[in-house]
């Protein structure tokens, strides 16, 4: 445990602010595209609109920490869920996982915490409620099942492009494109989360749980499934690496069998 703090520290702080620079964008794109009083709200009165705006700006935003040379570093997980699923294929050791995640659920509430610091009465209004994710009208478990499933195609395109190396480079493009689509489509079912430490983020400070237990468990679901399709795919190439971006020279500190890999 200390040898794993002492060697890799950087990685986890990375981990925490980039899930904190996330939060602290989904805080500002929600008061701006939500409020009332916001010009924006004002002239996109369509929330089918709305919501392609926030994903075109969440999309950006992820894109953005994954290809940053931080994200590059730490490979750009800011979700318990890639980082317990890269555990379960063996690229990432015991207790680095375990303090990637601890620095993801810190990075995500001192994010959140932030964006109210900024953003002050206008991130509590009911119509922001700090970008809280509930289920929708549909009810639980098929907020439940959409998760699941919206967690599945996430992780089975990381793996399909991550592992192999001309495509490697593209997959942070995909993820962003991906919450475009899902933002925009899916988040009337269940908010739209993947990421357990996003969830809590927005529900300690709204201080509201309904559901909570939802993002707990379908991103992970989702995502181990993936795994499991992908192990058993026709000619499925092995995993290389537990980053989503590896065309580049940054260290390396994951089980990498990537060609350019540098020293852990």
């Amino acid at each position: 445990m200390l040898g794993s703090l002492q060697r890799h520290w950087p990685e986890y702080l990375i981990e925490a602010a980039g899930l904190g620079a996330f939060m602290l964008s989904a805080g500002m794109f929600a008061s701006l595209l939500e409020h009332p009083a916001s010009p924006l709200r004002m002239a996109a009165p369509d929330p089918l609109l709305r919501r392609f705006l926030m994903g075109l700006g969440m999309g950006a935003t992820a894109v953005a920490i994954i290809y940053s040379p931080l994200g590059q570093r730490s490979g750009a997980h800011i979700n318990p869920a890639f980082t317990l699923t890269f555990w379960r294929l063996s690229k990432i050791e015991t207790w680095d996982a375990v303090f990637y995640v601890v620095a993801q659920v810190v990075g995500g509430l001192a994010g959140m915490g932030l964006a109210a610091a900024v953003l002050g009465g206008v991130l509590a209004h009911p119509n922001v409620n700090f970008v809280v994710t509930q289920p929708g009208s549909a009810g639980t478990w098929v907020a439940l099942l959409a998760e699941a499933v919206i967690a599945f195609l996430l992780m089975i395109t990381v793996l399909v492009m991550a592992n192999q190396p001309r495509l490697n480079r593209y997959t942070g493009l995909a993820v962003g494109l991906l919450l475009v689509v899902y933002i925009t489509f899916e988040a009337p079912l269940s908010g739209m989360s993947l990421n357990p430490a996003r969830s809590l983020a927005s529900a300690v400070p709204a201080w509201l749980w309904t559901g909570l237990w939802v993002y707990f468990v379908a991103p992970v679901l989702g995502m181990m499934g993936a795994v499991e399709v992908y192990r058993r795919w026709p000619r499925t190439r092995r995993v290389l690496c537990a980053k989503l971006h590896h065309d580049n020279h940054q260290r390396c500190i994951f089980r990498c069998e990537y060609p350019i890999a540098r020293s852990r």
